[in-house]
């Protein structure tokens, strides 16, 4: 139970430092911070595997870098999903 709530504050931390940095905290609940969160930590853990770099273990500053970058692609995508009407409405 207490591995499971250290993997919702981590993925809470590393999605909101991913939603300031592409611009989209105003418009995303902290639910959608988790949940971009702890997909981007598997996304960003999982390209990071494919190019040959060592495995992340435990919750460290590498772990969270890495999940932060996973975290921008996938908001990114999703923001690149939503099209080009979507995104001249935000401005």
């Amino acid at each position: 139970m207490l591995n499971l709530l250290a993997w919702i504050v981590f993925g809470a931390l590393a999605g909101w430092l991913a939603s300031k940095i592409v611009s989209t905290n105003k418009r995303q609940s902290w639910a959608a911070n988790v949940a971009v969160g702890i997909v981007g930590a598997i996304i960003g853990g999982s390209i990071w595997k494919f190019l040959g770099g060592g495995g992340f273990t435990g919750f460290n500053i590498p772990s969270l870098i890495v999940a932060v970058l996973g975290s921008i692609g996938l908001l990114w995508f999703i923001g690149w999903l939503a099209g080009p009407s979507n995104r001249s409405r935000r401005r």
